[in-house]
This record gives C-alpha cells, structure tokens and sequence, in this order.
C-alpha cells in the first residue's frame, strides 16, 4: 500500500522576510568568544548540513571534528606559514592592509572542524559525475553552507580559514589521501553582530550589484 504524500509546508511572506535577513546577516567570523557551544551543538549542525543537495545522493560530505591539540597547533602552524606567505606576496601598497585584517579565529574559536569530499564513494552510484567528476566537491560546499546559516540562525558564528595548504593539512588529520580538502572551518559565539563583512569595513573589497553577475545569451 503506497504511502499518501505529507502535505508540503507553506512558506508565506513573513517567512521569506526572515529567510533573507538570516541570508543578509550570515558572516565569515574571525572574531569569538571563548565560551564553548553546548555538547553536541556541532553534531546537530552536521545533520542539518547533511540534508544539503548532493549528486547523484552520493553525500560525499565528510566532517572532521578537530579536538586534539597537537592536529589544531599543526593547523595554525600552517595557516601561519602560508599567512606570511601570502603577506609577502602583496606589495607595498597593500602589505599594510593586508597584515591589518583578522584572517583566522584559530587561537580563540572553541570548535573547529574540517570538510573534505570523497570522490570515491560508491554511494548513488557514480550518477552524475561522469563528465563532471568536481560535482562531489560542489555537494560538499552545500552541506557547508546549510551548516552556515544553521549555526548562524541559532546565534552561533562560523569562519572558513581558506589560507592553508591542503595536502598539509590532510596529513595533519590522518585522513584518506583521495579525500578533497574544501575548508576548516572555526565555530562559536561571535564576539559582535555584523549586518556587513569585515573585510568590506576594512575597506578591502566592496560587495557588489547582482547585476554584474548576470550574462544572458
């Protein structure tokens, strides 16, 4: 006997009002607090974040929670290396600016975890990624962005430390070397709320009209 659908939840103005403000108001944190999230916070993300569109169902997302000490210094070590790297990089006229902004909440953050995509995985059968094998990575970036505005619905702050050196950082997790590295991600209460991004207060970069992101043919 088929089961008879449940009927779709209805989504009226006041909803999608809301939904946009949680959309205008999600931030790339640097800044947190040092009180932890309560126990099992990040797990309950994870599965909100699981629930993201994935090809193929493949759910080719992995999250690794980062506890220990040591895998959290080799981490900073490298994000400070490539920092510095990457200072040097600029020249005079952006050396300043550059050493000026908060790229990292490594050393505050309570949690911090790391997201990788197995390309390997058998689960929904290759559908979908025969021509487009990156389609595993791309999934992956939607189960991080639904933990994103998850976390930041519940008060909670998030930042994607992008400076690092992936196969280091594979390594420093102990991790399968076919997994793609996407991001480590810092997680916490945020020291202030910000209707803006701090790199646009820095005067680094300005967001910029929809409109010159649109071609038509």
């Amino acid at each position: 006997m088929n089961q008879a659908p449940s009927s779709p939840p209805q989504f009226d103005d006041a909803f999608r009002t809301r939904l946009l403000e949680l959309l205008c108001w999600r931030r790339d944190v640097r800044r947190f607090r040092s009180e932890p999230l309560l126990p099992g916070t990040l797990e309950r993300l994870i599965e909100i974040a699981c629930l993201a569109p994935s090809v193929g169902l493949s759910q080719p997302w992995r999250f690794v929670i980062v506890d220990d000490i040591r895998r959290r210094q080799a981490v900073l070590d490298n994000f400070e290396s490539c920092n510095a790297e990457a200072l040097n990089a600029y020249g005079d006229d952006l050396s300043d600016r550059y050493a000026a902004l908060k790229l990292a909440g490594l050393r505050e953050a309570p949690c911090q975890f790391a997201v990788f995509a197995d390309r390997g995985t058998m689960t929904g059968h290759g559908l979908g990624r025969r021509t487009m094998p990156e389609m595993a990575e791309y999934s992956a970036v939607t189960a991080v962005f639904s933990l994103w505005l998850a976390a930041r619905a519940e008060g909670i702050g998030m930042g994607w430390v992008s400076i690092l050196e992936p196969a280091v950082i594979a390594a420093a997790l102990d991790l399968p070397a076919d997994w793609r590295f996407i991001g480590y991600f810092c997680l916490g209460y945020p020291q202030a709320e910000e209707d803006s991004p701090e790199l646009e207060r820095a005067g680094w970069e300005q967001r910029r009209p929809a409109a010159g992101s649109i071609v038509r043919r």
